[in-house]
């Protein structure tokens, strides 16, 4: 498997720090068909992930620095409640977010997977939120933030499918197959917030 780096502070995929989400496998295959996930668009994730691997630094900077940074409601979740700038902060979670988009790609959607997925969502929740780096941010980040960006990140990871000169049927076929898996990732997300959050309201 990819890394994009070799220490990836807080990145704790496939270890025993993960719990075992409730959702089963079948619960996964039923979203599968739910969403038209099919074997072709694993085959084209995973060119996604050949394609884009020597990019996620690029394209973290361009979702960090080139659009949420000049989103206020979006940029204090990742500075201090005066909104003052946190680097390290910044720097760590910036490797584990280029990771994500390898994971999205080339790991197989197995359980492993699933229980990564709530380990994502917990870590934008009151639950979690802050912990694995020891800062003094917003509490938590509201669901429909989440959601809402969804739709810039599939917006914007087109023209890096594009950037290796494959064909257009070949970066429409990756492109459709993101923005698939992005949306079973959501629907995991948003069991998460509904399990953890029913004394708190965190939409």
């Amino acid at each position: 498997m990819k890394k994009v780096a070799d220490d990836i502070h807080g990145y704790t995929y496939g270890t025993s720090e993960v719990s075992v989400s409730p959702v089963s496998m079948r619960e996964l295959e039923d979203l599968k068909i739910s969403v038209g996930f099919t074997e072709e668009d694993q085959r084209n994730l995973k060119l996604a992930g050949e394609v884009l691997a020597g990019q996620t630094r690029q394209i973290v900077e361009h979702w960090r620095s080139g659009i949420i940074a000049g989103i206020p409601n979006l940029a204090r979740h990742s500075r201090t409640p005066e909104g003052n700038a946190i680097p390290e902060y910044l720097a760590k979670s910036n490797l584990r977010f280029e990771q994500w988009i390898l994971d999205t790609c080339l790991r197989p959607y197995d359980q492993d997977w699933i229980n990564y997925q709530e380990e994502i969502a917990l870590r934008h929740t009151s639950l979690k939120k802050n912990h694995v780096d020891a800062v003094t941010s917003t509490p938590y980040v509201p669901l429909r933030d989440i959601i809402a960006f969804i739709a810039v990140l599939n917006e914007t990871i087109k023209p890096y499918l594009a950037a290796k000169g494959h064909s257009v049927e070949d970066v429409d076929g990756m492109h459709r197959a993101w923005c698939k898996s992005l949306q079973l990732q959501s629907a995991l997300w948003i069991r998460t917030y509904m399990e953890t959050n029913q004394s708190r309201n965190e939409w």
